[in-house]
Formats: C-alpha cells, sequence, structure tokens
C-alpha cells in the first residue's frame, strides 16, 4: 500500500526520494511528499496525484542530503494535499512519513487539541510528528520511543527534525521497513523495489524495532532503546527484474514470464526416484507428515483463490480433508487451533497483514503454520514453522500473474509429499512430476495466443457485467478469472459455481451479459456442457474455456460462442493451464479500455493494513 523511501549522504536527496517513490508506485497511492533537510532547517513539498504531479510541482531550490518521502494510500481522511506525507508539526520542525493505521489516534488528536495543538490535516500519522516535536527528550530517539509510547497501532516509520540534521530514525511494527546500505550513504525503504537501483545489501527491520540511519551507518534498538543486532545481508535480486524494459506493462512482462517462473519453482524440488517432491524448508520429516490429519489454507484475494485451488489438490492426492479461508476473516471468528491441522499462509508479499495476522493468531494458539510466500526474509516468512519459497522473482503489478502460478506449483508440491506419504502410489506420483514438468512449456503455448484473443477480449469489455462459472476444480479458477477481470477493467465480474446457476445467477443470464465458462475434460464434462446450453437458451454469450477435445455439442455453432482451448495437462494440474487465458483477457479488455494496467484504481499491491 504506502510507501517510504528515505536517503541520508552525499548526494542531493530530492532526486533519489521522486526515483524511489516512482519504483514504489505499484503498491497503490493517491498522493506522494517528500522533506529533506538543509542548514536552512525542514523543507516539504506534497500533492495529491501522482508523483509526476509532485515532481513538477517542485521548487527549483530543493537542496538538502537528508530526506524522507511518500506515497499515501488514503485510510484517514481524503487524498489531499493536507493529508499528503510527510506530516510535520506546528513549527515545521519534525517530518513523519508513516505506513500502517494507528488505533489510537482519535483519542491522541483530541488531547492534542485539549493542549492547544492545531491539528492541520485528518490523518492519524499527524499526531507522531506533534508528539515527537512536544517531547523535551535529549535525543531524537529518546522522543521517537517516547511518542511511540503513547501511540496504538501497526506502523513503519520514518522521521526528521531540523534539530537533528544528520539522522533519519525509523521504528517498525507491523509494517515493512528496510535498510538499504550504500557507500558511505544510507537508505529506507518499504519495499525493495526502491533500493535495488543503488544497493541490494539491506537489513529487515523487526516488529518492534527501531533505527537510526546515518550516512556512516545504522544501529538498531528496541523501543526502551536496549540495542539489538540486526545485519545486513546480500540479496541475489538483478536489479533489472524491477524495469519494464520493452514491455507495454509490467504486468504484460510478468505473464510472459510465467514459463521461466514456473520452471524455478520446481527446480530441484522434482524427486524421480521415489516419486515426490521435495520441501526441506517445510520442516517436516515423514513421520510428521504422516500425522497431519487435516490442511488449512489461509490467504486474500487471488491468494486465497489459489489456495482453494491448492486445497482441492491437497485433498484429491493426499486424501486428507483440505479447505481454504479468506485470511481477513479467520482469526476474527475465534478459530478452534488443532494440533493435527497444518496451516498454510499463501502471500505473494509475505507482508499481507490480514494473513500475518492470522499466522500470528495460530502461533498464539500453538498450530503449526508453514508459508507460501516470494519474498525472502519478509515477516510471514519469519513468523512461520517453514515453508516454500515461490521463486517467482519481483512482481510489481498489482494484479498478481506469475506469483500466483507458482503458488499453484507449490502447492502441487506440498500436495505430492503430502500424498506419497501416504496412499498416493509411486506410479501416480511420476504421473504427476511429469505432467508437473510438461507446465512451463505448455503455459507458454497459451501465451502464444495473446493476439488471437484480443478481440474476444473487447467484446467481454464492453459489457457491463460478467458471470464467470465452474465446477469443483474449475470453480477457484472462476473466482481467480472474475477477481483479475473486475481489479484492471473495472467491469462487473462475478463467479458462481456451475451448479449454482438454477438457483438464482441464472435469472440475471441476458444478450448482455456474457459467461466465461470453465470447462475443463473431466468426469464432469457432460453435466457443464448442459449448463452452457441454459445460459445459450437464455440468449447468455458464451466464452468456454476447455480443452480440444470436448464436444460441447449444437451450442458450439452459435455466433455468439467463442472457445479457447488449452493444452491438457494431468487431470489435477488443469487449473493453472485454465487460469492463463482468463488473465490474457482481463489484461487486454483493461487496455483496451484504456486503463493503468499496473496500478488500478483503489487497490495496493502489498495490503499492510487491515
Amino acid at each position: 500500500m504506502c510507501g517510504i523511501v528515505g536517503y541520508v549522504g552525499s548526494q542531493q536527496a530530492a532526486p533519489l526520494l521522486l526515483e524511489g517513490l516512482t519504483r514504489l508506485e505499484h503498491r497503490g497511492y493517491d498522493s506522494a511528499g517528500i522533506g529533506v533537510l538543509s542548514g536552512s532547517g525542514l523543507k516539504v513539498a506534497k500533492r495529491a496525484g501522482r508523483v509526476r504531479d509532485l515532481a513538477a510541482a517542485l521548487p527549483a531550490r530543493f537542496a538538502g542530503r537528508v530526506g524522507i518521502g511518500h506515497t499515501r494510500w488514503a485510510t484517514h481522511g481524503p487524498p489531499t494535499d493536507a493529508n499528503a506525507h510527510p506530516q510535520v508539526d506546528a513549527a515545521g520542525r519534525v517530518a513523519v512519513v508513516h505506513n500502517g493505521i494507528i488505533d489510537n489516534a482519535a483519542a491522541l488528536r483530541r488531547r492534542l487539541s485539549d493542549e492547544g495543538v492545531q491539528l492541520a490535516s485528518d490523518t492519524d500519522t499527524e499526531v507522531i510528528a506533534h508528539l515527537v516535536a512536544r517531547s523535551v527528550a535529549a535525543t531524537l530517539e529518546e522522543r521517537v520511543a517516547a511518542a511511540l509510547a503513547l501511540v496504538e497501532g501497526t506502523y513503519g516509520l520514518a522521521i526528521v527534525h531540523a534539530d537533528f540534521p544528520d539522522r533519519i530514525v525509523v521504528a517498525r511494527n507491523g509494517s515493512p521497513l528496510l535498510i538499504g546500505v550504500g557507500d558511505k550513504e544510507m537508505y529506507v525503504a518499504s519495499d525493495l523495489a526502491a533500493l535495488v537501483r543503488y544497493t541490494t545489501t539491506v537489513a529487515h527491520l523487526q516488529d518492534g524495532e527501531m533505527a537510526t540511519v546515518t550516512a556512516a551507518g545504522f544501529t538498531t534498538y528496541r523501543q526502551d532503546l536496549t540495542a539489538t543486532v540486526t545485519p545486513a545481508e546480500e540479496l541475489d535480486i538483478d536489479p533489472g527484474a524491477y524495469d519494464v524494459g520493452e514491455h507495454a506493462s509490467f504486468m504484460h512482462k510478468e505473464m510472459l514470464e510465467q514459463p521461466d517462473s514456473a520452471e524455478h519453482v520446481l527446480r530441484g524440488r522434482l524427486d524421480d526416484r521415489f516419486g515426490t517432491a521435495h520441501l526441506g524448508g517445510l520442516g517436516l520429516d515423514a513421520r510428521e507428515t504422516r500425522e497431519v490429519r487435516r490442511v488449512k489454507v489461509l490467504g486474500c484475494g487471488s491468494a486465497y483463490y489459489v489456495g482453494e485451488m491448492g486445497a482441492s489438490l491437497i485433498e484429491e492426492l493426499a486424501r486428507v480433508p483440505a479447505d481454504a479461508e479468506a485470511a481477513s476473516e479467520f482469526r476474527y471468528r475465534n478459530p478452534v487451533i488443532d494440533p493435527d491441522t497444518l496451516y498454510v499462509a499463501v502471500s505473494q508479499s509475505g507482508e499481507t497483514a490480514d494473513t500475518l495476522l492470522a499466522v500470528q493468531e495460530i502461533r498464539r494458539k500453538g498450530g503449526r503454520v508453514v508459508g507460501l510466500v516470494n519474498v525472502v526474509g519478509s515477516a510471514i516468512a519469519r513468523e512461520c514453522d517453514g515453508g516454500i519459497y515461490l521463486h517467482a522473482g519481483p512482481e510489481v503489478a498489482v494484479a498478481s500473474t506469475k506469483a500466483l502460478t507458482n503458488m499453484f506449483l507449490g502447492f502441487a508440491l506440498l500436495a505430492l509429499q503430502l500424498g506419497r506419504v501416504r496412499d498416493l502410489s509411486i506410479a501416480d506420483g511420476h504421473r504427476l512430476i511429469a505432467g508437473l514438468r510438461a507446465l512451463p512449456a505448455q503455459i507458454g503455448e497459451v501465451l502464444k495466443r495473446e493476439e488471437e484473443l484480443r478481440p474476444l477480449a473487447e467484446r467481454l469489455a464492453a459489457a457491463e457485467s460478467l458471470f464467470f462459472v465452474g465446477r469443483v476444480r474449475g470453480y477457484p479458477v472462476a473466482r481467480e478469472g472474475a477477481q483479475k477481470f473486475k481489479e484492471i477493467s473495472y467491469r462487473h465480474a462475478e463467479a458462481y459455481p456451475t451448479s449454482e446457476l438454477k438457483h438464482g445467477p441464472l435469472a440475471l443470464v441476458s444478450p448482455a451479459v456474457p459467461t466465461v465458462a470453465i470447462v475443463p475434460d473431466d468426469e464432469l464434462v457432460e453435466r457443464n456442457v448442459g449448463a452452457l446450453h441454459e445460459i445459450a437458451a437464455r440468449g447468455g454469450p458464451l466464452v468456454v474455456v476447455t480443452h480440444a477435445g470436448v464436444d460441447l455439442g449444437e451450442v458450439a455453432e452459435r455466433p455468439d460462442v467463442h472457445r479457447i482451448d488449452v493444452p491438457a495437462s494431468e487431470r489435477e494440474l488443469d487449473p493453472i493451464l485454465l487460469t492463463i487465458p482468463l488473465q490474457l483477457l482481463a489484461y487486454q479488455a483493461a487496455v483496451h479500455l484504456g486503463h493503468d494496467v499496473d496500478k488500478p484504481r483503489n487497490l495496493a499491491k502489498s495490503v499492510t493494513v487491515e
């Protein structure tokens, strides 16, 4: 969601801050601002709108070698210049940028107002600037710690003070924050994307930790100012992975990277000798794996829908009960945590607040939880008992494509390992391994049909509302397809089990409401084809995502019925191949409508607040 950057060194801060903010635009935001320290004090510039609007409005003389910047995704108050960050105190000496939510902000605002402070914004963040400014402690570190002692909520914070012009003080509680190490210069960011052009040596702050960052280095400590040890590490990341290159958008680039990223997640994890998977990161031996009696998958948005695909895979191959649940709802229903259940948390960023809180609830109650995450060192990865890294590489576009595909493959590996310690035969293990090895090339085959699908996507873009339907393995595919279409094309798209059409949705089927139907060549193909005839009989246009051998009957002759064939895989693995054309349709529809596919309105890549 919101993005933080900071710089301390010998260069002018403003250009570096603007560059960093531009690289954080994918996180979602509605205003931007920077603040720099110089010999003349603190200077702040901020604007509602895009980073380019801020850059255009920046004064010609905006010098300073210490600074912080922010892109804001509005929570408290609308996106206005006044509500943009940095937030400052009344004297203009303290500037604060903040990701997260201060839960007791209303009470703190009342307290400050009662003490005569004139609040200039609607934000929760402003209270921190005033609390730091009103502290009489000797050091900036003590002033920030005293302010945070009064604060309840989540935060990633970067704070500068005109009286301490050589440093930035940062703090983390529930919202990610990184420190980048350069040559006699240092960086701060909420996302590695803001740093990789300058350094890939980073330190990850832990929850409850603070740090002082100067040009000479950084020190870390707890809120009581007792020292901690947080080493910096060199990350094996190609900075070019964060550049869009020759592609029109990051989403387009990331879709086309799926064959390669799929190979990466499978590499070294397939065991031909025993027909199983090697997942040493789970921390489960064969005996512990056999003791698992149930699997519960937790995720949000697309991670939730691919979690449904994964739960189905696990139940089918391992024959243990498995289901998926929205992590955002999980802990609020006071769930029963079963010691025989393996909980699986799914998140591309590894920082999704709802999923992280669910993980913490499980661990608090003694449950075992493993993670499927894409970002090494992320909060969820650190909190879990073990996990499977997705190795998808950086994913910048808000709409997940290659990370989602690798999540599915991670679940396939998990299901294979769980199944082989139970009743899944070695022959079935070998069959699935062959299917997994074939998937990257098959994904590539589907992606080559991009231009062929463009006219169909443009027809769907003309509709104000669409249905996506599928059964059993196909239903989570339909849910993910509807998610992709609505989040980047802004068309209303709703998913239903095909079997539920007669129980309500059929009332809305008409020539104005197309249906995208998932019809794999499986044991339910006849029932699925029957449902297509019901839709066609009501005049509903159809897009059928299916396999080459499926006979759609006379419905295939209708001019408003369009067919997309995907390569056939093993039946258990079909869902991911059926998903790929839905990504292409959503992308082409959004492009046709003139939308920014990488930064859909009101959405963010990494949702770090509840």
